[in-house]
């Protein structure tokens, strides 16, 4: 059954936006770090580890973050902050992988590999290493204005050089690694990773001027949209602008997009550490869009913002699932959407009105396209074909299904005017790897419960 509703998802045409990056990934070892330390002087990056940085401005701040997170074996990320730097880190490192990055991105390539009709993918910033990382598939397209006229190219064919680029080099450290500080010798005592994200001024998060006459014709020519990247919108630019005017940009396009067609937008939520900004977001977007994807940290987040604390900190503390319901049923309500979406490591969620046109089932199917797809994509790496979904529908749903079932009724009798539907998730044991599940998992679902919509004549 599930394999069929995909199926039916992939004769639908899906427009993405608004962050890629590129992931940049380094597997570290002790000579890399050696010659880093011998670089700088031991006595400058202890020096430097003391005073901490928050965020990296020069290459000696790198170093002394990254040997702090190799000495503690904890994974961290650190902001770049010089754009600068870019030649810095491409001069003194072989990069073992570079792959997409970004929700837009990941989620435009999940798409584009799985055959769906029409994957419209836009990002206001597109280099030729960016596009580069693209697949190239005839079903994915970059819409351009050309001669005053909406045109579609593939993202090869659509770069402009001059384009800022967001990197996130990402350095992958294992146990055991050592390594000499002066005259101590360092041994890392854990595996992880340490994150350098580019937090740069020139990315933003907006529609180009000549583009945004056409967004109302793009959303004719789809059938549902995704929408992320708002967590990369600051508060102020040293240009005048703030997070107000972009907010007010991105709530007109979304206008736009449903200017001729009703078109359904998922929104895709992702953390955001600054309270102030995640409310803006948050009063801004969520009523505007039908659907929102999120996970149970994110919740919290949101219901902070809301002005529930009490049941914020419960989430953060106890994690129950009959929290999580009330939580998501104050979200659905006070943000006026037609569904709601909760991915975590054990179970996924669907929280809708009751007069939603899909019947529990259904929404319960939906959900186990996405978890088969997310494990699908934790087993190979990545998804490459639609038959690659067999693999996810191998792996079995966690151990901690039955459990999680049965949490879950005892939340569920207080939700008569609610369809609240759960599904363990397929978990896989040893995974290839994590990078963008909780994408893969929303994409699924959500193109699966526009198929559903469609069927029912709905959509």
């Amino acid at each position: 059954m599930n394999a069929r509703l995909l199926d039916e998802a992939r004769d639908l045409s899906i427009y993405t936006a608004y962050n890629t990056n590129v992931d940049a990934i380094v597997y570290l070892n002790g000579g890399i770090v050696q010659r880093l330390v011998d670089e700088f002087g031991a006595d400058a990056v202890k020096k430097r580890i003391d005073e901490y940085p928050r965020e990296i401005d020069e290459p000696l701040d790198f170093v002394a973050r990254l040997v702090h997170a190799l000495k503690t074996g904890k994974p961290m990320a650190v902001p770049l902050v010089n754009e600068n730097l870019h030649t810095w880190f491409d001069d003194h490192f072989d990069y073992d992988v570079e792959r997409m990055g970004g929700q837009a991105g990941i989620i435009a390539n999940l798409l584009a590999s799985l055959d769906f009709k029409r994957v419209i993918v836009y990002t206001p910033h597109l280099t030729g290493r960016q596009a580069g990382l693209f697949l190239d598939r005839p079903n994915l397209l970059f819409p351009v204005v050309d001669g005053g006229r909406l045109a579609f190219r593939h993202p090869r064919e659509a770069y402009r050089e001059n384009d800022p680029i967001k990197v996130n080099r990402i350095f992958e450290f294992r146990a055991g690694m050592t390594f000499k500080l002066g005259s101590e010798t360092i041994t890392v005592p854990f595996s992880g990773r340490f994150i350098v994200s580019s937090r740069f001024e020139s990315i933003r998060i907006y529609t180009e001027p000549a583009l945004r006459p056409f967004l109302p014709e793009i959303g004719e020519e789809v059938d549902g949209a995704i929408l992320s990247g708002y967590q990369g919108i600051k508060l102020r630019y040293s240009d005048g602008k703030d997070a107000n005017h972009y907010l007010k940009m991105a709530k007109e396009d979304i206008m736009l997009l449903k200017r001729r067609k009703d078109v359904k937008v998922h929104l895709e939520f992702a953390s955001i550490q600054n309270r102030a900004l995640r409310k803006k977001v948050i009063y801004n977007l969520f009523p505007m869009v039908d659907s929102v994807g999120m996970d149970e940290s994110e919740i919290a987040y949101v219901l902070n913002a809301l002005g529930y604390p009490k049941l914020s900190e419960r989430i953060f503390t106890y994690n129950r699932i009959e929290d999580s319901v009330l939580g998501g049923k104050i979200i659905l309500d006070e943000m006026n959407l037609e569904i709601l979406q909760i991915h975590t490591i054990y179970y996924l969620m669907y929280i809708t009105l009751k007069d939603n046109p899909l019947t529990e089932e259904e929404l319960r199917k939906s959900l186990e396209v996405g978890t088969t797809l997310a494990a699908a994509r934790a087993s190979l790496g990545e998804v490459k074909s639609p038959q690659d979904y067999r693999v996810g529908m191998n792996v079995p749903f966690n151990e901690r299904g039955e459990y999680v079932k049965l949490r879950f009724e005892e939340a569920k009798r207080r939700t008569r005017e609610y369809k609240v539907v759960i599904t363990p998730t397929r978990l896989v044991k040893k995974p290839v790897s994590t990078v963008g599940l909780g994408d893969t998992i929303s994409a699924g679902a959500f193109t699966s419960y526009l198929a559903l919509l469609r069927e029912r004549g709905a959509l």
